[in-house]
């Protein structure tokens, strides 16, 4: 019988250091020690600036769609208050893309991406939120953040003199927008999570390999609870009792998230797809006019829907993440027409948004996820907690094609561990619907503006012998 070959040696016939080795004399080495604790101490200025960002953000919504309007007398704004916002909201940005540095950051049509963070971003970066979000864009501030965060994190690395590398800008841009990321969703697991599969960690093998293994666990986990509880017999588990009451899955609720999460992919797929047919107009012949003139139109979708069901533009307009908790809290305030009203026009309204102004994809996504399981709930068998966990990670994972960023958001969000398995099974079942489904127009380059001669440029690396 053949002896086992000890842990530590090398296979044979090869030349090649195990992974582990690798890894230990990165870990070893000095130059990457003092990058650890230099991403460390920048993620502390580098935080601080985003919640006041994000604080700055919050209270100028609430001034321009609360206070302002009760000022003037009305309790909820007029359907006609998005038209003025967004005008300027246009205007500002596309004067942004055409002239400054960075676009105003990446066109959310394109999907969260880490690239390309540069010092000389911020200004184009914070002045394109501010003009966006605040005024009514369906759009939310992750993209902005990832930008600002790693733009910070670069401005300091460059005031600290610290060596310039291709790598350790990479690692260092990275750093400082987990940091940003990590103040909009209060959780630093979700921030490390979005940024490994934002960033492209392993490449399409990555996922290849992780959905087998996240649809099994989703599965595994199913079963598992389910055969304790259909039985009666007690297993071994490590989950706590937190002594709150938590609904309980069913063969039903299981069968309803892949019709749900299937019949979502297929109707996002056209709002993305839109999206990029909007990039394309606003992109083929770059102007503040096509910008102003999307910008218009999402207000039109907001108008309408006030118009229509009588009720505020607000609940169109923005990111969509109050409406998320006001859905959460009183599923049963809203009538079946005002929940197909939001899926219409802010659907719509993302579309435009996704495509000419400046935010992220992630809680407009999520809010019609949300309303589409509060929507659905009532289904023979379902329930609104199910219906709900399914459809925002179906939203989430085909708005953002991040199937596990997707899960863990989703699950954090609805505050248990009950949904997990209805979670997973939604987000793999979405992912893969949207990846089958074709890509849609190629979005044109962004313009390119003129670099400021005063950034030191970043030495290029090495071309391979």
């Amino acid at each position: 019988m053949p002896q086992s070959r000890p842990r530590s040696e090398p296979p044979p016939g090869g030349t090649q250091p195990q992974e582990a080795d690798v890894l230990r004399q990165t870990l070893r080495s000095p130059g990457y020690l003092k990058l650890l604790l230099f991403c460390a101490l920048i993620s502390i200025p580098v935080s601080l600036a985003s919640f006041w960002f994000l604080a700055g953000l919050h209270k100028m919504e609430h001034v321009m769609w609360a206070d302002l309007p009760k000022a003037l007398g009305w309790d909820v704004p007029p359907w006609w208050w998005p038209f003025p916002l967004l005008l300027v909201a246009g205007i500002v940005v596309g004067l942004v893309v055409t002239h400054m540095r960075g676009n105003g950051g990446h066109l959310p049509a394109a999907g969260l991406h880490t690239g390309g963070a540069s010092a000389s971003y911020i200004p184009g970066v914070v002045i394109a939120a501010v003009a966006s979000l605040p005024l009514g864009a369906v759009l939310g501030p992750e993209a902005p953040l990832i930008a600002l965060g790693g733009g910070l994190a670069l401005l300091f690395r460059n005031l600290a003199q610290a060596p310039v590398t291709p790598q350790g800008t990479a690692l260092v841009g990275a750093a400082g927008a987990a940091a940003a990321i990590s103040t909009i969703f209060g959780n630093p697991l979700i921030a490390a999570v979005l940024l490994i599969e934002v960033a492209g960690v392993g490449g399409p093998q990555l996922f290849a390999v992780m959905l087998p293994s996240l649809l099994s666990a989703g599965v595994g986990d199913l079963v598992f609870t389910g055969l304790g509880r259909w039985t009666g017999l007690p297993v071994g588990s490590l989950k706590l009792d937190l002594g709150v009451p938590v609904p309980h899955l069913d063969a039903p609720d299981v069968l309803w998230a892949v019709v749900i999460a299937a019949a979502v992919a297929v109707a996002l797929h056209q709002v993305l797809t839109g999206a990029r047919y909007v990039a394309s107009y606003v992109l083929a012949k770059q102007t503040v006019l096509r910008t102003v003139q999307c910008a218009l139109a999402a207000a039109a979708c907001a108008g309408l829907y006030a118009l229509i069901t009588g009720r505020s533009p607000a609940e169109i307009a923005g990111s969509g993440q109050s409406t998320i908790g006001t859905l959460a809290s009183d599923p049963h305030a809203w009538g079946v027409g005002a929940l197909i009203g939001v899926l219409l026009f802010k659907g719509a309204g993302y579309a435009i948004c996704l495509g000419s102004l400046r935010g992220g994809p992630i809680f407009p996504a999520l809010c019609l996820g949300a309303v589409v399981g509060v929507l659905l709930g009532p289904l023979p068998g379902l329930g609104t907690v199910p219906a709900m966990g399914a459809g925002m990670a179906a939203t989430a994972a085909s708005a953002l094609r991040l199937p596990v960023s997707s899960v863990v958001m989703v699950v954090l969000m609805l505050g248990g561990t009950a949904m997990i398995p209805v979670v997973i099974i939604s987000a793999v079942v979405a992912f893969v619907v949207t990846e089958l489904l074709p890509v849609g127009p190629p979005i044109p380059e962004l313009p390119v503006v003129p670099r400021v001669p005063a950034e030191p440029a970043e030495p290029a690396e090495p071309a391979a012998k």
